[in-house]
């Protein structure tokens, strides 16, 4: 009787191991179009990232810069010509090229002083592919 409960069992595991060896013969791993596919993917968010990067650190400079300004005592007391004049020379230090004297606003009403830079960067990614990246940023300072 132990014979042949043991033979009985013997021919299920012999037919699961030979399932287990057709269905790993078939793994083949990846095709040359999913590698192609995921190269070409890999590929476009770098480049999308080498692009849109320095975008973004440039205008971490910017908001810097305006933070830098808002922490000087004296800017509610002076021209309007002296904190333009303030925020390029900042600007001229931290290379920053995408902001120009058109892009900056000062205002002064009652004592409080808004300053604003808003910009957009476009730049090409590649072909007739482009990103246009808009930023407005402004401080107030002064006031009770």
């Amino acid at each position: 009787m132990r014979v042949r409960l043991f033979a009985c069992a013997r021919p299920k595991q012999a037919k699961a191991r030979n399932v287990m060896i057709q269905s790993h013969s078939r793994q083949r791993g990846i095709t040359m179009m999913g590698f192609a596919l995921i190269l070409g993917l890999i590929a476009f968010f770098t480049i999308l990232i080498l692009k849109i990067g320095p975008i973004y650190l440039e205008h971490y400079k910017v908001v810097t810069s305006l933070q830098s300004l808002k922490e000087d005592p004296a800017l509610p007391r002076k021209s309007r010509r002296e904190i333009f004049s303030l925020l390029q020379k900042r600007f001229d230090i931290n290379m920053i090229e995408n902001v120009t004297a058109e892009d900056i606003s000062v205002s002064k009403e009652d004592g409080i002083v808004t300053v604003s830079v808003a910009y957009e960067v476009e730049k090409p990614i590649f072909g007739n592919l482009s990103v246009l990246v808009y930023f407005d940023d402004n401080i107030e300072v002064g006031g009770s």
